[in-house]
């Protein structure tokens, strides 16, 4: 791998700051061509690039390219419960939340996905993991990826915490140990936010007992 670019490997790099890496090249738009198509750099959309793992060693962190893409973001969802452990299965799809209109990318890492909340209710709930000396992104804390899922899914016809528990359980296959450990009280503070209040405040009472 370039020597250049050895210094962000695990980075997500815009055109801007590699035409400063290469400002002594009569032309840095033909190397960084150049690396596109070694694969040594790999796009994530226009004028945005991370190097390849492949070339680097260096794993990429998807809720970081996903924090990148577009934002305001933070990943959540479905992403975010597989990621805390709260469903058992994997998830393909790095799926985020934005206060802007929903979007979607595809690149050669992954499909990200980015649903719209309301301001007033998306800034609550956000912390940032560190996950390295260099890397760190913004996640969903677990109870607001929860809200943020019940939320966004639409025809949800939940009135009781025992059709709340066949949701969770039965539907959605959360794991009954880690849903016990999530804060009621985190969750109320959510559902003053306005969005699905009764549906929130109906998960705080499931997980109150």
């Amino acid at each position: 791998m370039d020597d250049l670019l050895k210094p962000y490997a695990g980075m997500v790099i815009r055109h801007s700051t590699l035409q400063s890496v290469l400002s002594e090249y009569q032309a840095p738009n033909f190397k960084i061509h150049r690396w596109l198509s070694e694969g040594q750099l790999l796009p994530l959309k226009r004028s945005m690039y991370v190097v390849s793992p492949k070339r680097s060693g260096v794993p990429v962190s998807l809720p970081l390219i996903a924090n990148h893409l577009y934002g305001p973001s933070y990943v959540s969802l479905e992403f975010a419960l597989s990621y805390f452990g709260l469903i058992p299965e994997g998830v393909a799809e790095i799926t985020s939340v934005t206060t802007k209109r929903a979007k979607t990318f595809n690149n050669s890492l992954a499909r990200f996905s980015y649903q719209r909340l309301p301001t007033t209710y998306y800034a609550q709930g956000i912390q940032q993991l560190k996950v390295s000396e260099k890397i760190s992104f913004m996640i969903a804390e677990p109870e607001k990826a929860l809200c943020d899922w019940l939320v966004l899914t639409p025809n949800l016809n939940i009135y009781s915490t025992r059709a709340m528990r066949i949701l969770l359980l039965e539907d959605l296959r959360l794991d009954e140990e880690k849903l016990s450990e999530l804060s009621p009280a985190k969750i109320q503070t959510y559902a003053q936010a306005g969005c699905k209040a009764e549906i929130l405040t109906c998960l705080a009472k499931y997980l109150k007992g």
